[in-house]
């Protein structure tokens, strides 16, 4: 694929350590057990600048670890004597379905990995029957990357949902663009994002890795205050094209796909959202990359399904690591939970085998979590299988 931009194993770049990268693997590593050990094995694989990008959080990265802290924060008060017979991690979504309640959430550049990225991404979701939703900042199109994951089904009689995620452009017409290649390339539901509309960045991507999606687009606004400026931010081209409310009423009316907004946290703005005609939601802080000191997404998930009731299609991302956080989420109100970083990883490592393998790790962790908790299906896991961590210092 392209090999010219073969950044992956580009022989002049170095990793992290200041080693030579090395290749993407054939065969999976004898030491990778967990999700989690897919990071540990990724940093010899990635560009050090790229890296560097995958792991930062805003300021401080209060708000990535305590994505993290919030599920170890939490215990398990196991069911015994659980007939297990038929039992299922089925999940139906918006009239989709779902061989487990884990999806693939939207990650951007995944060439920063993996030379094949996206389209790896896509093959490895299908061949392990989990839904994936894409980036508007692939860089792989969006046509691409549906393309391979059709041939991919075609190939292994294995599908899942694929979705659609769409940043905001600053006129709306490109906006509807994006919207309209999506619905005629075959995407069943639109995930809107609204909170990563105003972020610092600083990272430039390297030779190869472009925003597939928006060749032939206006650039997008970088806004550049000075000690000499009128504005530091408000009054900017750039805080003027944020979403806003009304943007969301727009959007409702361009299509008749599913309506997903993603980067919810506050139970005030989910109720609107959903008056407004969104159809489902996604709690999430950006994986802690937008803002510093925000709460967790696992944390705000029980006060916003309490404000939205039990029948919203109500979905996490943020944090989640193993078998037993996914549990966590779910028993707490998520219908589905979404992976981020991991992608990453594991593409790095070994591409799709890569992908397809720690999907294959993860939902392993969930059924046997699930068999030990005595939970048969997901709608036998509920709030009063978890209990709060007794910390020493607390009576």
């Amino acid at each position: 694929m392209n090999g010219s931009n073969d950044i992956a194993a580009a022989p002049a770049l170095a990793n992290a350590m200041g080693q030579p990268i090395k290749a993407p693997l054939q065969q999976i590593p004898p030491d990778i057990s967990s999700v989690s050990d897919y990071a540990r094995h990724a940093i010899a694989h990635i560009e050090a600048k790229s890296w560097a990008h995958i792991e930062s959080g805003a300021d401080q990265g209060l708000t990535m670890a305590e994505n993290r802290a919030a599920f170890d924060r939490i215990l398990l008060r196991p069911e015994s004597l659980c007939d297990l017979a038929g039992a299922s991690t089925r999940q139906t979504i918006l009239g989709q379905a779902l061989r487990w309640p884990v999806m693939l959430a939207p990650v951007a550049y995944q060439r920063l990995a993996h030379p094949e990225g996206e389209l790896a991404t896509a093959r490895a979701a299908m061949a392990m029957q989990t839904g994936l939703v894409v980036s508007t900042l692939s860089s792989y199109t969006l046509e691409e990357t549906i393309a391979a994951a059709q041939a991919a089904t075609q190939e292994l009689g294995r599908s899942a949902p694929m979705w659609f995620q769409l940043y905001q452009q600053p006129e709306r017409r490109h906006s509807l663009d994006l919207l309209r290649r999506a619905e005629e390339a075959g995407y069943q539901a639109i995930v809107w994002t609204v909170d990563a509309g105003l972020k610092r960045s600083g990272f430039p991507l390297p030779p190869g890795v472009e925003p597939a999606n928006l060749r032939g687009l206006p650039p997008p606004i970088v806004h550049v205050s000075d000690l000499m400026s009128d504005s530091v931010l408000f009054g900017s081209a750039l805080a003027d094209s944020a979403p806003c409310w009304d943007d969301l009423r727009w959007l409702r009316q361009q299509t008749h796909l599913p309506l997903i907004i993603k980067g919810v946290l506050s139970a005030n703005s989910a109720r609107k959202m959903l008056e407004l005609g969104a159809d489902a939601l996604i709690v999430s802080n950006h994986g802690g990359r937008v803002l510093d000191s925000t709460i967790s997404a696992l944390d705000a998930l029980a006060e916003i399904r309490s404000a939205v009731g039990p029948h919203i299609p109500l979905m996490l991302d943020g944090g989640v690591r193993y078998g037993t956080d996914v549990f966590k989420a779910l028993a707490l109100g998520a219908s589905v939970v979404f992976l981020g970083r991991p992608q990453l990883y594991s593409l790095a490592v070994a591409g799709m085998l890569g992908t397809a393998h720690m999907l294959h790790v993860l939902r392993a962790e969930l059924e046997l979590v699930m068999a030990q908790m005595g939970c048969a299906g997901l709608q036998d896991i509920h709030e009063a299988l978890l209990c709060e961590a007794r910390h020493p210092d607390r009576k």
